[in-house]
């Protein structure tokens, strides 16, 4: 019968905290980066400019339709080839970025074709310049209605950014694998990793639901 022994998981759980915490960095860099990503090209999608709105297509429908492992190891494998070297750590902030920057572009794109278009002149009526009118009357309303699905593609990029271990980048996944290696306790660390992973998925719609009361606690009709 199997023996749990979950010492060695404990004596070095310095190794996995130090490893969560790098998973928690290049998660948060990675949302606040892509978000940034997401509404220009969401902007760009719907824009009058064809050429850019192409561009952001073929953007959004290469990334959807290729495996985030693939575009991981084309990342760190196959741009140095080119003369674009990055460091593991470097190359999965860089993946990670470009491939929720594509979900978020088509999420914050039906946010803003869900804005009433009357709200748009009445912007216009009010004399708001564009910039004003895509922050106030577009952009804010438009994050407000798509929120939780953006929150949830945020939690996943998280889920997923495990996959970054296989570049050797030092996340949790990555400590996780080598403390498996070496104590041979696969089941015991594997099981504190999926309670890890849990607690900060946890953490991360805390942190999301604060943030909308603190942001969107207005009534949706304002």
């Amino acid at each position: 019968m199997y023996q749990f022994n979950f010492r060695p998981v404990f004596d070095n759980m310095d190794m996995l905290l130090q490893g969560a915490w790098l998973t928690v960095q290049l998660s948060l860099t990675a949302m606040v980066l892509g978000l940034i990503v997401s509404i220009v090209g969401a902007v760009a999608k719907t824009s009058r400019f064809v050429p850019l709105r192409w561009i952001v297509d073929v953007y959004v429908e290469v990334i959807r339709n290729t495996p985030f492992l693939i575009q991981i190891f084309f990342i760190f494998f196959g741009l140095p080839a080119i003369g674009f070297s990055m460091s593991p750590n470097t190359a999965a902030l860089v993946a990670l970025v470009i491939n929720v920057g594509a979900y978020g572009t088509e999420i914050i794109r039906a946010g803003i074709e869900s804005v009433p278009r009357g709200q748009i002149e009445a912007g216009r009526a009010l004399a708001l310049n564009p910039l004003q009118i895509l922050r106030y009357v577009i952009l804010k309303p438009a994050l407000r209605n798509i929120y939780p699905s953006l929150t949830s593609q945020f939690i996943y990029l998280m889920l997923t950014s495990s996959v970054v271990s296989v570049i050797s980048a030092t996340d949790l996944a990555a400590a996780g694998a080598d403390l498996s290696a070496t104590t041979f306790a696969s089941f015991e660390v594997y099981l504190v990793l999926t309670i890890m992973y849990f607690l900060l998925a946890l953490a991360f719609s805390g942190l999301f639901g604060a943030l909308r009361r603190v942001f969107f606690h207005y009534p949706a009709s304002r």
